[in-house]
């Protein structure tokens, strides 16, 4: 039992306080408090539990209080001057302060707290939200695939893309390409076991020298990307490796998988950070996003060159063909260094000089 401390109790019944010595007893499910009322010294003295209680918080040594108040619940409430021995006697009674009253009381404890949920988020970002995306999308039906790029294409036809103006013969040359390729997909090269989507390669113009892989199989790739090849005197193979590189997006189902990812991460961070900002949710899910789609891009090549090896298809051309893009877009890039910079940071995919070293040396990280 602690020593008696003198407080005002006001009991929610009258106005007027009553003068009461207060006294904490230790217990195991946290310390008890005993009214002992001035007026009948003899009497019994008004008890209450712990969960009876609204322990007021804890203060630092330099801030203590000029009095405390102890909410009492229907009890009324206890105003107290001696803040010092009352602080006191409730650590000695065993009283356990929660843990968001620790943190603000003790800076230690705040920065533990701090480190291991910024270590906890950050593991939720490397490893739980991929990991969680993964398995989610194994759960998403092919025939919804189907019907989302369908829309997709649709929009992206009304939109930004135009039919393509290459020649029939020239489209069929390069669907065979493509097909010889889908033909040697082997059962261990699907992430997804299952998982096997008819292939199909759809031409367009409107847009640079570009490819794209949408859900559920379909696979654009625009007359400009064609062209680009044959300027630079680069063969079919250097096409066949692009479209091995799309193939790949579409056997992870990459695509399917970031919707996922994002979903996951606004989820994640809602749960973790509460009502949360719309910047603050949109630039963490930029981010982000842009950090899986850069891990898609490596995954993708790495289908891209077994596939490839498979085909007996050198992955050489391919790695030319994106040196002489990235060149290309360079040379009309009228960026500052600064915006340059910021450009680079936004890029979904790796150092393209980089990427294609890995390419043509058959190493490409995570294969």
């Amino acid at each position: 039992m602690s020593e008696p401390i003198p407080a005002r109790w006001f009991d929610g019944r009258s106005s007027r306080p009553q003068a009461v010595l207060v006294t904490l007893h230790s217990g195991p499910r946290g310390p008890s408090l005993h009214l002992h009322r001035l007026a009948q010294p003899a009497g019994e003295p008004v008890r209450l539990e712990a969960s009876q209680v609204g322990w007021p918080e804890t203060w630092s040594a330099g801030r203590a209080p000029r009095s405390v108040v102890v909410d009492l619940r229907e009890r009324g409430s206890l105003e107290i001057d001696d803040v010092r021995r009352w602080q006191a006697a409730c650590a000695s009674a065993g009283e356990q302060a929660p843990l968001a009253r620790r943190m603000q009381t003790r800076w230690t404890v705040f920065f533990v707290i701090a480190l291991f949920a910024a270590a906890g988020l950050g593991a939720f970002y490397r490893w739980g939200t991929p990991w969680a995306a993964t398995q989610i999308t194994r759960q998403i039906p092919l025939a919804w695939e189907t019907k989302f790029s369908a829309r997709a294409l649709r929009d992206l036809d009304e939109g930004w893309l135009k039919p393509s103006r290459l020649p029939a013969e020239r489209q069929r040359q390069l669907r065979e390409r493509f097909d010889a390729l889908a033909r040697r997909i082997e059962p261990g090269m699907r992430r997804y076991g299952a998982y096997a989507p008819p292939l199909a390669l759809s031409f367009r113009s409107g847009l640079g020298a570009n490819a794209f892989a949408l859900p559920g199989g379909t696979i654009v790739i625009t007359d400009a990307l064609v062209e680009a090849a044959a300027r630079q005197g680069l063969g079919d193979d250097a096409l066949a490796g692009v479209l091995a590189h799309e193939i790949g997006h579409v056997m992870h189902r990459h695509t399917t998988r970031l919707v996922v990812e994002q979903g996951v991460l606004n989820v994640g961070l809602g749960l973790a950070l509460g009502d949360v900002s719309s910047l603050l949710s949109v630039g963490s899910s930029l981010l982000t996003g842009l950090a899986y789609r850069r891990g898609h891009e490596t995954e993708a090549d790495c289908f891209a060159a077994v596939l490839m090896q498979k085909a007996r298809v050198p992955a050489a051309p391919m790695a030319d063909l994106l040196l002489g893009i990235e060149g290309a877009q360079a040379a009309h890039r009228k960026v500052d260094t600064g915006a340059g910079g910021l450009a680079s940071l936004l890029s979904s995919h790796p150092e393209t000089a980089l990427r294609a070293q890995k390419l043509k040396q058959g190493q490409v990280d995570g294969c």
